[in-house]
């Protein structure tokens, strides 16, 4: 790979687009995920290190018609204090609350968290239950091009996604959820807030009169990507949310996912937790 050589810091949408084109660029945003591992030797700069820092388009968080639009340089700290978060996507505040240090979350942006495709991601498993989207943008000739891409089909391996080297995620955009919403997010890990996650979990869906619909469910660390539990959903979808509802969940929870043993835990000990946590917040959801 072609040694660092440039520096870029381009001042709009237009000008990052363009130099893409190159496809030799390593991107920099907030930098809490990029420098260590540079310095680790997992990643090498490419020809181009481009700071997108300074593009405004790719800032704020605002209510666009019927979603709340997150842009890519949103800092954890600003989406965990921000009051359109609070007020409707309290499930990305819990996330955010248990996400690294006070510094990290300083820095770090949720298009990094989300660029970086991490299985144990912790912005990634509320974006999933929250039916979010990612919005990406080129310039294949000479106008940018964009579209939105569901975050369900964005990842395809640990560091990997569908994104090709000429687009930059600007932002993100998520339906702003109905008066009956619930939703909740739980991270297990030896010091929760600092850690890497053993197993994270999000459960999201509409509760009433105790029967839960538009069920989603998302795992991390229990597989290549952070991912959709479809059958748990299944057996959870229209159904009163009683405690046999719940075990039955919890099983088909154990039951989906396919983890590995590594430094971290088993591969047993992460599907006891996935089976025994998503009875408790299943409880906990149906005592909303």
């Amino acid at each position: 790979m072609t040694e660092l050589k440039h520096y870029f810091a381009p001042t709009s949408l237009d000008q990052a687009v363009e130099r893409l084109k190159d496809g030799d660029v390593t991107i920099l945003a907030g930098g809490t995920d990029l420098t260590p591992q540079t310095q680790a030797g997992r990643v090498k700069f490419k020809h181009t290190l481009m700071n997108i820092r300074h593009i405004p388009q790719l800032s704020g968080i605002a209510l666009e018609g019927a979603e709340i639009r997150i842009g890519a340089l949103a800092t954890i700290t600003e989406i965990m204090e921000h009051p359109l978060i609070k007020e409707h996507l309290p499930v990305l505040v819990e996330a955010c609350d248990h996400f690294a240090s006070d510094q990290i979350r300083n820095a770090g942006t949720i298009g990094g968290n989300i660029c970086n495709a991490s299985p144990a991601g912790d912005m990634l498993i509320p974006l999933l239950v929250l039916d979010a989207c990612v919005e990406l943008a080129s310039m294949p000739e000479n106008k940018i091009y964009r579209h939105c891409m569901p975050i369900s089909t964005f990842f395809t391996g640990p560091g990997k996604t569908r994104k090709s080297l000429c687009e930059l995620v600007t932002g993100v955009r998520i339906p702003v959820p109905g008066a009956d919403h619930v939703s909740r997010f739980y991270k297990h890990g030896t010091r929760p807030a600092l850690d890497i996650s053993t197993i994270s979990i999000g459960v999201a869906g509409t509760l009433k009169d105790g029967v839960l619909s538009r069920v989603r469910v998302a795992f991390g660390a229990v597989a290549a990507t952070p991912v959709r539990a479809s059958r748990t959903e299944e057996v959870l979808e229209g159904r009163h949310l009683d405690a046999a509802a719940i075990e039955a969940a919890a099983i088909a929870a154990r039951d989906e996912v396919t983890p590995i043993d590594d430094v971290r835990a088993t591969a047993w000990y992460r599907k006891e937790m996935i089976h025994n946590m998503t009875k408790r917040m299943l409880t906990h959801v149906a005592q909303a």
